[in-house]
């Protein structure tokens, strides 16, 4: 009987696009997925390090699984990602019941590690770079295994080379890497053939991709034409960028190609220049504000989304009113919020003795909040009576008898099926009047099914390992 695993992932986008790599590797190797941790052979951690609560729920996880363990002999637990990138031995040591720790750069030497470990006993594994030979951190992932056969994650580069403050990603992913051009049109073009209709670009700054690979000006723009002229391809999305780095002729690539989707995130982190320049944003809120008003007049209904930290150190409540004053300015559909999280080993963590309050944090935040929802209302009510084309998802996680779909601004909409039953498949695109609006999503009701889901297969096409 095979071996099993079950992958719990942590974290971002890039993440969870890895943990699909991760599963199509083990598939290889010849292990079943389960959705049961309790009965799984193989538990792997995908883990990040963003902020301090990530590593708390990865010491919680440790602690239950480490109870399972002790039930089942041979049951293998490791733990991969950021933290343990961030961490290494520190990791086991901590937890001297996990069996294998790998970081970010040699995801594909995980199948490999477990089967040593097996052998021969826990096994530490943390590279500074990825290996010469390895594909595994930047080759394609047509080996990976997807939770949806419809819509695919497609890693244009690995790392950054910017330097907030507030953030450990160049210490946990490395610099920046750009995966070549081609190989990226190759890849979005096999996962075409395969019925990916939707893909979506990562990258911890997309708008600087190519920027190591050539002398010339970054690529992203000829990319997101190259992606979008693809047969095949309805929807093309990315994230994140970084605002410094938005250019003119990505605006014009989002303006000019149809299926390049009306949502920019676009992470702002605060309001206020003072604090921009304490976390070395390179941009001031003027500027910001000026390449938002740019992208918004180029692309004909754009939704904004953004990112915004609350807390840091040295926040004043004068900062706290500019940031307050920009998110009013710029009117978004929604926003990411975060209590500020000092991470060991980088600059803002050294500026413990500015930190603030938690009291005053806390209510700042749900300043921000009500701000962030009544504008997210705002434009959620306007949208009332348009008809909008949604890509099918299936059923409401949390609404039973209620079909989810998102529409290219990538907004949720609840909408019930057709009263005669032949409710669209996931995967198809249907068009959905908005009757109603709350601030996280919006309501409606089915128009019309306008193209069926055109998947046929969900095993994966290919396996790279590293």
């Amino acid at each position: 009987m095979p071996r099993t695993f079950h992958i719990r992932t942590f974290g971002c986008q890039m993440n969870a696009h890895d943990s699909e790599r991760l599963a199509g590797l083990l598939v290889a190797d010849g292990l079943v997925p389960t959705d049961d941790p309790a009965s799984a052979d193989v538990v792997v951690l995908n883990t990040c390090c963003i902020r301090e609560n990530a590593d708390n729920k990865l010491y919680g996880h440790l602690g239950h699984l480490k109870s399972l363990q002790a039930q089942r002999p041979g049951m293998q637990i490791a733990v991969g990602g950021c933290l343990a990138q961030k961490d290494g031995d520190l990791l086991r040591s901590r937890a001297g019941h996990v069996d294998v720790v790998f970081g970010t750069h040699n995801l594909g030497r995980a199948p490999a590690l477990l089967r040593r470990a097996a052998a021969a006993g826990p096994q530490v594994e943390v590279l500074d770079a990825p290996p010469a030979d390895s594909v595994s951190a930047h080759g394609p992932a047509l080996g990976a295994v997807r939770d949806v056969p419809y819509s695919a994650w497609v890693t244009i580069q690995t790392g950054c080379d910017n330097s907030c403050a507030f953030c450990i990603v160049p210490q946990v992913r490395g610099p920046e890497v750009s995966r070549p051009f081609d190989d990226l049109v190759a890849e979005v073009t096999a996962l075409a053939a395969s019925g990916v209709t939707e893909v979506t670009l990562l990258g911890q700054n997309v708008n600087s991709y190519g920027r190591d690979i050539t002398h010339r000006r970054p690529l992203f723009a000829d990319l997101l034409r190259g992606v979008g002229a693809i047969d095949g391809i309805r929807r093309v999305r990315f994230t994140s960028p970084h605002p410094k780095d938005l250019r003119p002729e990505t605006i014009a690539a989002m303006a000019e190609v149809p299926e390049v989707c009306n949502h920019l995130h676009l992470p702002v982190q605060s309001g206020s220049d003072r604090i921009l320049a304490a976390m070395r944003r390179g941009y001031t809120a003027d500027r910001y504000l000026a390449r938002l008003a740019a992208a918004r007049a180029a692309v004909p209904d754009l939704a904004v989304t953004t990112d915004i930290i609350v807390g840091f150190p040295g926040e004043t409540e004068d900062d706290f009113a500019h940031t307050l004053a920009v998110v009013a300015s710029a009117g978004y559909d929604s926003a990411y919020t975060f209590v500020f999280s000092p991470r060991p080993g980088t600059r803002a963590a050294a500026m413990g003795d500015q930190a603030v309050p938690d009291a005053v944090v806390a209510e700042r935040f749900e300043r921000l909040r009500a701000v962030v929802e009544r504008s997210a209302l705002h434009k959620h009510e306007a949208r009332v009576g348009r008809v909008e084309r949604c890509l099918v998802e299936g059923a409401s996680k949390r609404l039973p008898g209620v079909l989810a779909g998102r529409t290219g601004q990538n907004k949720l909409v609840h909408f019930a099926p057709p009263a005669s039953g032949g409710a669209p498949a996931a995967g198809s695109y249907a068009d959905v009047r908005v009757t109603g609006a709350a601030p996280h999503h919006l309501r409606g009701e089915l128009v019309a099914v306008v193209a069926t889901a055109r998947h046929r297969m969900r095993i994966p096409l290919a396996v790279h390992a590293g």
